[in-house]
């Protein structure tokens, strides 16, 4: 099952096209895709047995993210071996290494992004896990229970901030707006045939930057989940970034960072792609 935000509406995909939720449930189900996941159970049962209409078309400019307005976003530093040694970090062995993004940095699939003026702003293309009921103390073996899906996230990064404290300031550095882009949609576990196993990627104005697979992930989803929920309770609706595997800008020699008019490409395995275009910050 594919759940997207298609012009602030909740609807799900099928075959190329769209289906207003709020319609086809008359009114069981309301517009607003954050309403969903305190009733995920209840929804995915009913769209798995109702009769459906047919789907309409839809522009990819009014996609939004699944989840636009999580109460919690967590994001995972150096969850891939390469990538801590391409950043002179050591790979974390006892537990991940834990942030958030700022909600109000969510954003969708495609469109721009604005690029902070003279900063160093670097990629990072993540597997992202959709909360689906609240999860509190839960054991890694038990952790896809509680995930609504997957999707396709940037935990774009301006690295100057980040790095202009000690320690490294990582909350305000991947938190201004349109840092956190998320999508196309949602796609249920279900979907997959190994949700652990997934090839990920993005390419600038198509060279290919990154390229992973989630099997190599030090701490797993069921991992993170365990981990983060012994702490706090994940809330349906919230996000976690589980981690970029290598290859950012940061890592390179010469480094190589965003500018005005490139083009990101971003994808999962299953999932699809998303694609940005990044712009000169305005005035203010």
């Amino acid at each position: 099952m594919r759940i997207a935000t298609i012009s602030q509406r909740l609807c799900l995909i099928s075959g190329g096209g769209a289906i207003d939720v709020e319609r086809a449930s008359s009114g069981r189900f309301g517009s607003d895709p954050a309403a969903v996941y305190p009733r995920w159970q209840e929804f995915t049962d009913w769209a798995a047995s109702a009769t459906l209409p047919e789907p309409a078309p839809f522009a990819a400019e009014a996609l939004g993210s699944p989840s636009p307005s999580p109460r919690q976003v967590f994001g995972i530093g150096f969850n891939y071996s390469e990538h801590a040694a391409e950043t002179g970090f050591a790979r974390p062995e006892i537990a991940p290494p834990v942030f958030t993004k700022f909600p109000s940095c969510i954003t969708g699939p495609c469109g721009e992004i604005a690029l902070p003026p003279g900063g160093h702003t670097d990629w990072e293309i993540e597997l992202v896990v959709v909360v689906g009921r609240t999860a509190a103390h839960v054991r890694s073996r038990a952790a896809w229970d509680y995930v609504a899906g997957l999707s396709v996230g940037q935990d774009v990064s301006e690295r100057r901030l980040q790095m202009a404290g000690t320690p490294p300031q990582f909350n305000l550095g991947k938190s201004y707006p349109g840092f956190g882009p998320v999508g196309p949609w949602l796609v249920t576990p279900d979907e997959f045939a190994n949700p652990d196993d997934l090839e990920l990627g993005c390419a600038i104005n198509g060279v290919q930057m990154q390229k992973g697979r989630t099997r190599d992930l030090i701490f797993t989803v069921g991992d993170l989940i365990e981990h983060l929920s012994a702490v706090a309770p994940l809330l349906p609706g919230d996000l976690i970034f589980t981690g970029t595997p290598s290859g950012v800008g940061l890592g390179r020699n010469p480094q190589r960072w965003l500018s005005p008019g490139d083009v990101l490409t971003s994808y999962v395995e299953g999932i699809g792609e998303m694609r940005h275009t990044f712009v000169t910050s305005g005035p203010g």
